[in-house]
């Protein structure tokens, strides 16, 4: 079996799975009525706008708070959407039969992640298009809002790559998504205790993926927030990968 078959065999199984779907038309719709809340409001500022130089436009009042929403909500599909990826299988034993075909373990936790990003990305896909639609007839920075979408994806990235290490690391699906859960909130505010103590920079605030995060929805690709969304990326997928090499060594 090939990667792009394990691939094409997570994709089928995401297809047929009632969760996908609920997660998805119940976001899809939070996320559509928050963008026509936010189109209301920015319709009705135009006003106040049109009078104030470098005003906030379309792009900052509308489209990347549709995409911070969606940043939100990721907290909680993601987990849900990959807690069964590998600690389902391992509970079924299909894992164990997956194995015994001679695919190799970074094979199958590759095949895995390419399967949920494609569905994440599609999910994307339609939150983004929303906000398209109406920049082509308004005035939007399109230069930023390439950054925010590049910096939404990565964080659905990580987040996917953190749920599946999770989903490799036990047999319980409900435990890989409290894990993954968890992670991701640590990683989120890890550097608000030493905001608290008057305590700015340094390690713990580079190392809070709202740090950069941020920096992305304001416009500002840079190295060092991509570098952090690469490293969080293959340390989750390594770690994922070990512990499956390290399951085949114990049969």
């Amino acid at each position: 079996m090939s990667l792009a078959a394990v691939t094409r065999l997570e994709l089928r199984r995401l297809a047929v799975r009632p969760l996908a779907w609920a997660l998805a038309a119940l976001t899809i719709a939070w996320l559509a009525w928050t963008f026509v809340l936010g189109l209301g409001q920015f319709l009705g500022m135009q006003v106040k706008l049109a009078a104030v130089a470098d005003a906030p436009g379309f792009t900052d009042l509308v489209a990347i708070p549709l995409l911070a929403e969606l940043v939100k909500l990721s907290f909680l599909v993601v987990p849900l959407m990959t807690m069964s990826l590998l600690a389902g299988e391992r509970r079924t034993g299909t894992l164990a039969l997956l194995a015994s075909t001679g695919l190799a373990p970074w094979r199958i936790v590759a095949g895995k992640y390419l399967a949920v990003l494609t569905w994440l990305g599609l999910w994307l896909l339609v939150t983004l298009a929303m906000p398209l639609v109406v920049g082509f007839s308004a005035t939007a920075d399109w230069g930023k809002l390439a950054a925010a979408t590049l910096g939404t994806a990565l964080v659905l990235a990580t987040l996917a790559a953190i749920g599946l290490a999770c989903s490799a690391a036990t047999a319980f699906p409900a435990i890989a998504a409290a894990m993954a859960l968890i992670i991701t909130l640590a990683l989120w505010t890890i550097d608000r205790g030493a905001q608290a103590a008057g305590v700015s920079g340094g390690f713990l605030n580079w190392l809070t993926m709202a740090t950069h995060l941020q920096n992305l929805l304001r416009g500002l690709v840079t190295s060092e927030d991509l570098v952090w969304f690469v490293l969080a990326i293959a340390l989750s997928l390594t770690l994922a990968t070990r512990r499956l090499g390290a399951d085949r060594e114990r049969q």
